[in-house]
């Protein structure tokens, strides 16, 4: 029998927890992690080949290694989720279940069978101003659960109640921008949350 067969049948329930952090003010989210065979850790971004943690170190430390351990081949999930929480950024996917269309973690090939509830994961962080998706898909998820429009890259949208929902580029080295320039959208993004720490 065809794997990817077998996979297009196969419902996925989220394996985290979104990551709430007291004072939250930036909420990060992306589409869904992964199959397990892609990570280096049990948390947000667990691919070592997504750039995310690396624009992470960069942005906050100036060095694009500094949340990663490369003799471990593994990031250093400790120091990820104290920036996080001294930083006040959130972090959760759009998708809470979903079925892969192919066995790989291509966005193009996801189904959302079930959204994260948005409105409950709202409530748990009132102080949060900023909300930014890392890929077109996990954007149009957003859009259609808060019934807003498509923000362009880069570019922000206001919700009714005054919730700024930025589109920023996936982190995927799938996509094709170099690591510094895809660090300038985030940089913005932290810079208008007010969001302290960034280096130049």
């Amino acid at each position: 029998m065809n794997a990817n067969l077998v996979k297009s049948n196969e419902i996925e329930t989220h394996p985290w927890q979104p990551f709430v952090p007291d004072g939250a003010k930036v909420l990060i989210m992306g589409t869904f992690p992964p199959g397990t065979h892609r990570w280096s850790m049990d948390f947000f971004y667990p691919n070592r080949t997504n750039d995310f943690w690396f624009m992470m170190g960069l942005l906050f430390f100036g060095d694009k290694d500094a949340l990663y351990d490369r003799e471990a081949s593994t990031f250093r999930l400790d120091e990820i989720k104290k920036l996080l929480t001294d930083k006040g950024i959130a972090m959760s996917d759009t998708g809470h279940k979903v079925r892969r269309l192919k066995g790989n973690a291509s966005d193009k090939f996801l189904e959302i069978v079930e959204p994260v509830n948005f409105a409950a994961l709202r409530a748990c962080m009132p102080l949060c101003t900023d909300v930014a998706t890392t890929g077109e898909k996990a954007t149009n998820v957003l859009a259609s659960l808060t019934g807003t429009e498509v923000p362009g890259m880069g570019e922000s949208v206001i919700t009714s109640d005054g919730l700024r929902l930025w589109r920023m580029p996936s982190t995927s080295r799938a996509y094709p921008l170099a690591l510094e320039k895809k660090a300038a959208y985030y940089r913005r993004l932290f810079q208008s949350a007010a969001i302290t720490g960034l280096l130049p």
